[in-house]
């Protein structure tokens, strides 16, 4: 493991240990959340906190499909606000950035778990 990626892990542990109301797991899901969302868009740039809540949706959905409440529970993810806790957690750090109009306020009920992670099943009967 090159030295570059030790120091980032080492600075996870460092948030958990300070903020260890979210698992590990959380933080490196927001972290690849964000390079989803920001790869997404037709040109880099700055992503708000609303539009980095609905790729967090996106990503999570891909990734764990209908578990995707169940894991976000176990690691103590409740709405989307948590999201804003996480990346302002990381920010602190110096994981993440930040401008001047950014806000945690910006993740606050931005969709409801259980609306947002519906998946639709299709039945072939």
């Amino acid at each position: 493991m090159n030295k570059e990626i030790q120091d980032f892990l080492s600075k996870v542990e460092k948030v958990v240990q300070i903020h260890p109301e979210y698992k590990m797991e959380a933080y490196h899901f927001v972290m690849g959340a964000l390079h989803y969302t920001v790869n997404r868009l037709e040109k880099h740039r700055h992503v708000s906190g609303q539009e980095l809540c609905f790729g967090i949706r996106d990503y999570a959905l891909d990734q764990f499909g209908h578990l995707v409440q169940t894991v976000f529970e176990h690691w103590g993810i409740r709405e989307t606000y948590d999201f804003g806790k996480i990346v302002y957690n990381l920010i602190e750090s110096s994981l993440m950035s930040r401008t001047e109009e950014d806000s945690i306020d910006d993740f606050k009920n931005v969709y409801i778990f259980d609306e947002a992670f519906k998946e639709k099943i299709e039945y072939d009967i």
